[in-house]
């Protein structure tokens, strides 16, 4: 019976669907774990999640099935055994967990007990749970394998230290939401290990995967509370956590030895951070050569640009400058200094020519009516196509650049400004936007490839918010100041409020009904939008799912 087992946490990132890939990956990291005696890679590393319902397809779990099997055959070689999260199939029925790997065989399985069924989550409509698990034993300790969700409840931990479990190995697919790496230690893993008085380490991936993103931190906590060890964020990481049987009351218990506590990303890098990881995994694993956006003057866009700089680097990022007769000097040189900061390429394609052409050919018909939104929603449409264009002819991916307060609103352009492959800031709000335009002015991200030093001109930063479609245009010409909306929306979307509750805050209610209706007759853009990074608890798509037609309202 061993006292000291070496367990190698392998926080990796991932590709759904990329099976075999997925798979070289995980003996990669075996290998870099040699004097190891297992290491433990994340929840579903195997498929890739969250898997949707390409789960459902029988060729993929007959595939899962033939890389298990390589993947324990590997560990017939007398190194590290493997704990591997991926899809089983039981008496018909499709199962989230692990298998052990060891000596050439998969020696045990575990599923995963508690399904969440709410936000970005809903595992209930493709797997069944398992049994409340048991123990596995393993070269002198009895390890307890809750999966994710699994700890979320006090029941499955509960369970397993009553049938004798005396580590709790914790894999996770954990998305990043903000302040939930505080919630997952302190909330959730630090109970579970002081109610049980059993050591826990979790292990979560890294990376982008469409709409979610993986920011790691996975960490071991002891029986006290205690955070013994914690991995980075935002990057790959594949580290030996020491555990030795100590003396114990009148037996022995499982400690770690006290290792690396990473710093932990404060905000709003946090926030940053994951916009930029989102995005260069989308390109990337959507094997783009790179990003093309509009660049305005604007702040949205500026940021976007150096999300995108930040993400991919300058050399994959194209910048286009699209002025119409409305298009201030201002916004021209402001462009100009945001594209020379980030050291992008920079093209103007003037869209006059397009502009008088849509005229000229509506003006039959048209005829006695004044110029209206139809004019200058035909100028971001005239801009969107453009840039489509040039992504169709080159291969770069369109960027989205519009915020959670615009698309809340319907303050944006359906096949027009809302053109676009993915849109780096769709669940952040422009207050959001504002703070971190002044932070990467200030700073440079840990996982940035872009430049030190600020990458906008300050006056991008303060100038009033503009689309420029007609003359002397504000934001503030159609909608609350952005501190106002955003509190606003908050309530709305985020929390769920009424009305009346909402105003009893201070807000004024004919305002907060005005974005109430807003709000719900924007739907359907929002249904036509491209992905963007969650951020949040409520994203529009995945957290928050509206019907386009209906009455309701809370006022």
């Amino acid at each position: 019976m061993a006292d000291k087992l070496i367990i190698t946490l392998a926080q990796l990132n991932q590709r759904v669907g990329d099976l075999a890939a997925n798979a070289a990956a995980m003996l990669e990291a075996r290998a870099k774990a040699s004097g190891s005696d297992l290491i433990v890679f994340p929840e579903m590393q195997l498929i890739g999640y969250p898997p949707e319902d390409l789960i459902l397809k029988p060729a993929l779990i007959a595939r899962a099935a033939v890389e298990l099997e390589k993947l324990a055959t590997a560990t017939a070689d007398g190194g590290p055994a493997m704990l591997v999260g991926s899809v089983f199939v039981r008496d018909g029925a499709l199962h989230n967990g692990v298998a052990l790997l060891d000596g050439g065989a998969v020696v045990a399985t575990r599923f995963k007990y508690e399904l969440p069924n709410y936000g970005t989550f809903d595992e209930k409509r493709l797997f069944l749970p398992g049994p409340l698990p048991e123990p596995v034993p393993f070269r002198g300790a009895m390890l307890g394998l809750p999966i994710c969700e699994d700890i979320w409840h006090p029941d499955v931990c509960r369970h397993l230290a009553q049938l004798g479990a005396e580590i709790f190995l914790c894999v996770n697919g954990s998305p990043y939401e903000i302040d939930k790496d505080v919630l997952r230690i302190d909330g959730v893993a630090k109970r579970r290990a002081i109610d049980t008085g059993i050591p826990l380490a979790y292990v979560n991936r890294v990376g982008g995967q469409d709409e979610v993103v993986f920011d790691g931190a996975s960490f071991v906590v002891g029986p006290e509370g205690a955070l013994w060890a914690q991995l980075p964020e935002w990057e790959e990481a594949v580290v030996d956590t020491v555990w030795n049987k100590v003396p114990f009351g009148n037996g022995h218990r499982w400690r770690c030895e006290a290792g690396d506590v990473a710093e932990p990303t404060e905000h709003p890098e946090d926030i940053y951070c994951a916009m930029v990881m989102a995005l260069r995994d989308y390109v990337n694993k959507n094997r783009f050569p790179g990003v093309i956006l509009g660049l305005s003057g604007g702040i949205d866009s500026a940021l976007c640009a150096a999300i995108a700089v930040d993400a991919l680097g300058a050399d994959r990022v194209w910048c286009v400058m699209l002025p119409s007769r409305y298009t201030s000097q201002e916004s021209l040189d402001d462009a100009a200094g945001c594209a020379q900061m980030l050291g992008v390429r920079l093209d103007t394609v003037p869209i006059g020519p397009a502009v008088d052409g849509f005229t000229d050919m509506l003006s039959p018909l048209f005829a006695g009516r004044e110029p209206d939104l139809t004019e200058e929603n035909l100028q971001s449409r005239i801009r969107g196509t453009t840039l489509m264009a040039l992504s169709n002819k080159f291969g770069p991916m369109l960027v989205t650049t519009g915020n959670k307060s615009e698309m809340s609103v319907g303050y944006a352009t359906i096949y027009g400004d809302m053109n676009g492959g993915y849109n780096p800031l769709k669940d952040a709000y422009k207050t959001t936007v504002f703070a971190l335009s002044r932070w990467r002015n200030e700073h440079r991200p840990r996982i940035g490839l872009g430049p030190q030093g600020p990458v906008m001109p300050e006056r991008i930063i303060t100038k009033p918010p503009s689309a420029e479609l007609r003359p002397d245009q504000k934001d503030e010409d159609s909608l609350p100041p952005y501190d106002v909306l955003d509190a606003i929306l908050l309530g709305l979307v985020e929390h769920e409020k009424s009305v009346a509750q909402i105003t009893a805050e201070g807000h004024e209610r004919a305002t907060v009904e005005r974005i109430e209706r807003l709000l719900h007759l924007a739907e359907y853009k929002r249904r036509q939008a491209p992905p963007g990074v969650k951020l949040g608890s409520r994203n529009f798509g995945r957290d928050r799912r509206y019907p386009i037609t209906q009455g309701f309202r809370t006022a």
